[in-house]
């Protein structure tokens, strides 16, 4: 098996004078380690349904309203407690092997929950046509993530049409993910952020062409439709992306570094929605919501550090997240997202500590807290129904602060 590379991104971290407040992501190496129990083959992929309208060359189709969605959402009244939403997403999204896509559609359905996929466009395109993709500032053909087997992007797509069927969203990751030097992403114009983005959307479109299997079955999505936001490669670009996002539509972008635990506001008319910064247990500073993150402090970059660490920077690394989430749920009810890939730095500890996090929080919900886990277009819907003057009282809380006199007097 390969291996993939993702340039890194060193940033300041939050009050970090001594953390590595890394905003992107680092060495991808999603094909090292062993299988988990019930890898990509153990959800085969559905037929058609019988009302299905193809597009294009059948790559994708029209299967009607997509299932699994929650009830329309309502406003809220002046002084009514908001629910505590908590996002988990996926940058790339692509399946390799390791099983981590289909352990992660498990878990959500055992807890009735909804994450978002952002799909990496180049993970549907085969190497043997990359020359189709024609990245700005870069050589034709060329990608930081490489391009996966033909086995494996038939794992993803069947992972993509089994994660849309069963209620999640599929954004997008972009392409290339070029993250430093003269070609980064934090240098595209917004007209070439438009020719990322609908090359991105034309390798989930043209698959089939591109790949000439015509046996395999559609995406059961319009993903002209669908895509309606995305994370850029190492949180880079957003201030040139936005203007291109407003142009297609887009609801919102996840691409800010640095964000905080308060509730969000839009930029340019969509929603700002960034990776957060959380606790991060035994240090004085605090680490972004993402598994790179805790990898570039922990490790300093290595995926492979000694393992006499990992038991530590596991539990370390679940309570970083167990604590972002607490902080919120009992004081200003912020949202909280949290942003991951499929792999196994460090002998798969962010992947445990994820889903450690994941089932504590899902536990909260089952005991009868409102916590809702939701995908990104999911929350943008419910923040599009609420009234601007409960929104602007909401944005008055600061990070770890409860109303004054409580819910009702706020």
């Amino acid at each position: 098996m390969r291996t993939f590379t993702r340039r890194g991104l060193l940033g300041a971290g939050a009050g970090a004078a001594a953390g590595l407040g890394l905003t992107g992501c680092g060495t991808h190496t999603p094909s090292d380690g062993a299988n988990h129990a019930g890898g990509s083959a153990r959800q085969p992929a559905k037929k058609p349904t019988a009302s299905a309208r193809p597009l294009g060359d059948g790559s994708t189709s029209r299967t009607g309203k997509q299932p699994h969605q929650p009830a329309a959402p309502v406003p809220l009244e002046p002084g009514q407690t908001p629910p505590q939403f908590v996002i988990f997403s996926w940058d790339g999204a692509g399946e390799v092997g390791t099983g981590l896509f289909p352990r992660f559609l498990d878990l959500a359905k055992e807890h009735g929950a909804s994450m978002t996929f952002f799909l990496s466009g180049l993970y549907l395109l085969p190497e043997s046509k990359k020359r189709l993709y024609n990245p700005p500032n870069n050589p034709r053909g060329a990608s930081d993530i490489g391009y996966l087997t033909d086995e494996h992007i038939k794992a993803t797509l069947t992972n993509v049409r089994r994660a849309w069927l069963e209620g999640h969203e599929i954004g997008t990751h972009f392409n290339g993910h070029f993250c430093g030097g003269y070609g980064t992403v934090g240098n595209w114009t917004p007209k070439q952020w438009r020719s990322e983005i609908d090359q991105a959307k034309a390798f989930v479109k043209e698959w089939r062409t591109n790949s000439g299997w015509t046996e395999l079955p559609s995406l059961p999505f319009d993903y002209d439709k669908e895509l309606v936001g995305g994370r850029t490669p190492c949180l880079l670009g957003q201030n040139n992306l936005l203007p291109t996002a407003r142009e297609l539509g887009w609801r919102y972008d996840a691409s800010s570094p640095g964000g905080r635990q308060v509730w969000p506001e839009k930029k340019l008319g969509i929603w700002d929605l960034p990776l957060q910064q959380i606790p991060f247990p035994g240090r004085s500073f605090e680490v972004l919501s993402m598994d790179y993150n805790m990898l570039a402090n922990q490790s300093v970059n290595s995926t492979k550090a000694p393992a006499y660490n990992y038991p530590g920077w596991r539990t370390q690394s679940a309570q970083a997240y167990i604590a972002g989430f607490q902080r919120a749920y009992t004081t200003n009810r912020a949202p909280f997202f949290i942003g991951n890939h499929f792999e196994q730095w460090n002998g798969g500890i962010y992947m445990d500590a994820v889903e450690q996090a994941f089932k504590h929080i899902a536990r909260e919900k089952e005991k009868g807290a409102d916590v809702r886990l939701v995908s990104f277009r999911q929350f943008a819907d419910w923040m599009d129904v609420q009234k601007p003057e409960v929104l602007a009282k909401l944005r008055t809380l600061d990070v770890g602060q409860r109303p004054a006199g409580g819910w009702k007097a706020l």
